[in-house]
């Protein structure tokens, strides 16, 4: 490391003069919440439609606590004691029907509320908590689990039957003794003889029966559990995970003063878990497995190994993610979405609960990874997938190149077109009666997130809450209100109690924001189409200064796969301020949803597969460009940051493109993807050991030997995503290469996500001192 320092004393003492003499304090802007305010979070209806309650904390205490809303009054209060909560269940958070008897799950504990006696009754409590609650077509009869079994609660009788019996370990058989040893105790003794006697005797017995074991492996545990309409059939999934090794990390600043050896997650590898899909059939008392082997091209090998002189078919079938079944209300059948753990396929199939036969329905490949909203980016995550009626179903693809809605019949496959058109359908959700969809798009604009109604029958789609903002919406019981977080560019997110119907003005009931963010005048950053230099648009938050210093910053959200250029509060709240910090002292500032951010389609989503660093990273040296012709901006004083994939990008700029950017600041950034996480990783570059020209072409630590601009690097030492070995290892490269100009600054105490106010303040003192020194 450099022993120059990035600035002189001097320099220093004028840039504290100066910082205090700004409108924006950098002490106060990095404090997050404590300076802005704490938005309402975790907004839940209660099952009375009467209140809404949420976690809050409008006067800047040192954490939130849960308030309640009360409709009628149209009042706010704090929720101090227990007998004092609005009863709510936490499935409402995402709209829940509810029952005459409603049951949910209370700490662990099975609770009945009825609506018309407004009676809560305790039915279940023990040391060993309930898990889901599942509601077939008698109301009677609520099923729900425990620890991996699955038990049945019949309100008529008020008892409690054990479903499954889940055992894990090897099924042992009993065989029989015909030793002679055996034979002569009995012929010698009595008293063993009735002793067998006493045994047969009580096997005879009438007794309750113990469901048939399904035994399951020491490595493997039980999830996704659906429960047939009628009850009889219970789906479920055993999973057994990878054996790769996990990764581990030091707590170096502890209570006791010693250090800490914690693990975190495994690094990216070419071992998946193992999956299979059973079928409980309970009054039959037997257990068979789903077979995937029929799959399409369940055996079809990636293109990106022809690149390696691979190609035709696997010896054996890919392995699979089974995801939950989707019961049909009507008939012994269910949904299930299936994806290849390389995440090149996922096939929507029928299940027929009687004999576990699979048939393929839909088949979404993609040679770059299956993803988009409603599609998910993870194997384990659900999709969209929910049934109409008995024979019709809706589903989310990306075949038009951006993610709609389809409903396709289960009998005949006939498939139609909900939704359509160059934005992207988020978050849908079924009405009770199951004749609309709800749901959150971008439609009017990227940047949006805005909320609709689609009626099924006449396809109609009517905006609820159109225009530039965004909302998270959420839907009360009886369907006729909306508790909805809403949030603009420069104001936080606020909770607005809003009637379901069209054309409602969104008026926050909560005012959430401190006086000293409130006395702060935020300039409104405006969002621009910047051309790249391959033809496409690349839409930017762009902070112009009202005396301009002829230098620009660039800003690097992290992710990869978010959004940031967009019309609501952003995610890096600390950073939108330090925006306004820098255009007070005459910075332009633009902040890109580069190449693989959210929001964009698929064809933005992949354009950077098998090439992290590449697409993404010449979308940034286009909006230098474009700042350079048209925004008088110098084009030696163009400086770069950003944290996590950010701070990835950030070093590929000043490692790939060595003279194009001035100095860049990384923050908690990936150095060498093969260490990186595997859900994340292995969908974009594949695996390390089948593609490892991916890996070597989308890591900084390979270009090291090019850096020649001052590079600031930051990272908490107690990180368990993007962990501290990642900087450590790049540091080591740039010592082994003879590098004088970068600094490594370390923080003993965090994470990845920043907790402390004076680390954030410590980090970003050092960020606006490497612009200062080198852009002005």
């Amino acid at each position: 490391m450099s022993n120059r320092p990035f600035f002189t004393l001097l320099s220093f003492v004028f840039f504290t003069c100066s910082l205090f003499s700004q409108t924006i304090r950098l002490e106060e802007i990095m404090k997050g919440e404590e300076f802005v305010g704490f938005s309402p979070q975790d907004i839940q209806w209660s099952i009375d439609n009467e209140s809404v309650t949420f976690d809050w904390n409008p006067t800047g205490e040192l954490g939130r606590s849960l308030y309640a809303y009360k409709l009628k009054q149209k009042q706010i209060q704090k929720v101090g004691f227990l007998e004092n909560r609005p009863i709510s269940s936490p499935t409402l958070t995402n709209h829940s029907q509810i029952f005459n008897n409603h049951y949910f799950n209370q700490d662990g504990e099975l609770v009945r509320y009825n609506q018309k006696t407004k009676e809560l009754v305790v039915i279940y409590s023990r040391n060993e908590p309930i898990g889901e609650i599942f509601r077939v077509k008698n109301p009677s009869f609520i099923y729900f689990t425990i620890q991996s079994n699955v038990f049945c609660y019949d309100e008529t009788v008020g008892s409690i039957v054990q479903i499954t019996n889940f055992v894990q370990g090897n099924q042992v058989v009993e065989k029989t003794d015909t030793s002679f040893l055996h034979e002569q105790q009995r012929e010698l003794f009595s008293f063993i003889k009735l002793q067998d006697d006493k045994k047969k005797w009580n096997e005879k017995q009438p007794q309750r029966k113990t469901p048939v074991g399904i035994y399951y492996s020491q490595n493997e545990y039980v999830s996704k559990y659906s429960i047939s309409s009628d009850g009889r059939y219970i789906s479920f999934v055993l999973t057994m995970d990878s054996d790769e090794p996990t990764t581990n990390y030091e707590s170096y600043i502890t209570s006791d003063g010693f250090t800490h050896h914690r693990q975190a997650r495994p690094k990216v590898n070419d071992k998946e878990p193992s999956t299979r899909m059973g079928i409980f059939d309970s009054v039959e008392d037997t257990v068979y497995f789903v077979d995937a082997s029929s799959l399409k091209d369940i055996r079809k090998m990636p293109v990106y190994l022809s690149e390696y002189g691979i190609s035709g078919s696997y010896f054996k079938d890919r392995d699979v993610c089974f995801h939950q079944a989707i019961m049909n209300p009507d008939e012994s059948k269910a949904l299930v979405d299936v994806r290849s753990f390389d995440n090149k396929d996922r096939w929507i199939c029928l299940v027929d609960l009687a004999t576990g036969k699979l048939t393929e329905l839909e088949n979404q490949h993609d040679e770059a990874w299956i993803g988009g909203p409603g599609i998910s980016e993870w194997n384990e995550e659900e999709g969209t997938l929910a049934w109409i009626n008995s024979s019709d179903f809706i589903f989310q693809s990306e075949e038009s190149g951006y993610s709609h809605l389809y409903s396709m019949n289960a009998t005949n496959r006939s498939k139609k077109a909900l939704t359509d058109g160059k934005w992207e359908v988020r978050d849908p959700f079924l009405s009770h009666d199951k004749k609309t969809v709800y749901f959150i798009a971008n439609k009017i604009h990227p940047g949006v997130r805005n909320g609709y109604k689609l009626d099924l029958a006449s396809k109609q789609i009517t905006p609820l809450f159109e225009g530039n903002f965004g909302i998270e919406w959420t839907l009360s019981p009886d369907e006729k209100t909306w508790a909805i977080r809403y949030s603009t560019t420069t104001h936080p997110w606020e909770l607005c109690i809003v009637p379901n119907a069209p054309n409602q003005k969104l008026v926050p009931v909560t005012k959430s924001t401190l006086p000293a963010f409130d006395k702060l005048t935020l300039q409104t950053p405006e969002i621009i189409q910047i051309p790249s230099s391959d033809g496409k648009i690349i839409y930017s938050r762009k902070y112009t200064p009202s005396k301009p210093n002829g230098a620009a910053v660039l800003f690097v959200h992290g992710a990869g796969y978010l959004q940031n250029a967009h019309y609501f509060w952003s995610y890096y709240q600390r950073e939108m301020l330090f925006h306004q910090l820098l255009i007070e002292k005459g910075y332009t500032v633009l902040d890109l949803d580069y190449r693989a951010s959210e929001g964009y389609g698929r064809d933005w989503r992949t354009d950077i597969y098998r090439d992290m660093g590449n697409r993404d990273l010449q979308d940034y040296v286009d909006a230098k460009n474009y700042l350079v012709k048209n925004q008088a901006i110098d084009s030696s004083r163009v400086g770069m940051y950003g944290g996590s994939y950010g701070g990835f990008i950030t070093l590929m700029a000043l490692l790939k493109t060595p003279n194009t950017f001035n100095c860049g600041a990384a923050l908690r950034s990936v150095t060498d993807w093969a260490h990186y996480n595997h859900e994340y990783t292995s969908n974009i570059l594949n695996y390390p050991s089948t593609d490892p020209k991916a890996y070597h072409r989308s890591s900084p630590i390979y270009f090291a030997e090019n850096l020649n601009k001052p590079l600031l690097m930051l990272h908490g030492m107690v990180d368990d995503n993007v962990q501290f070995q990642d900087i450590v290892r790049l540091n080591q490269r740039f010592i082994e290469l003879g590098k004088t100009n970068f600094q490594l600054s370390i923080f003993p105490t965090e994470a990845h996500g920043f907790t402390f106010t004076p680390a954030w303040i410590d980090e970003y003192r050092r960020i606006l001192e490497l612009f200062e020194t080198n852009l002005k």
